[in-house]
């Protein structure tokens, strides 16, 4: 079996996330092939963050992701809104709800198939 590629496992990672969501109520993720391209290039670059440092922790793959969204100009807000660029999971780690740590740490595992 060949590797994947990035975008590849960055799509895997997402559709998994999507799934998770709707687990825990949150339908707001669409799938992959519908997914703006600000969300792919986020999750490829989440992707590229993991597979470049692999031992990376889960509180860094967030810190990366609130860091990339800072720079685009998204901010904290109590609703995801992707026009006013607002998202409750604008916070540091260690002030997510476990159910968020839990996303972090499945987007780890996933980028690295374990």
């Amino acid at each position: 079996m060949s590797k994947m590629n990035v975008e590849e496992i960055a799509r895997l990672t997402h559709e998994v996330n999507r799934l998770y969501c709707q687990r825990i109520g949150d339908n707001s993720q669409v799938p992959w092939e519908d997914a703006p391209d600000w969300q792919k290039e986020s999750a490829i670059q989440g992707v590229q963050f993991v597979l470049d440092n692999p031992k990376v922790t889960s509180n860094s793959c967030h810190e990366n992701w609130l860091e990339k969204k800072i720079e685009d100009g998204w901010v904290y807000g109590k609703v995801k809104d992707e026009e006013a660029k607002t998202h409750p999971c604008m916070v540091k780690y260690s002030s997510l709800p476990p159910e968020q740590r839990a996303k972090d740490k499945i987007f780890k595992a996933m980028a690295l198939g374990k």
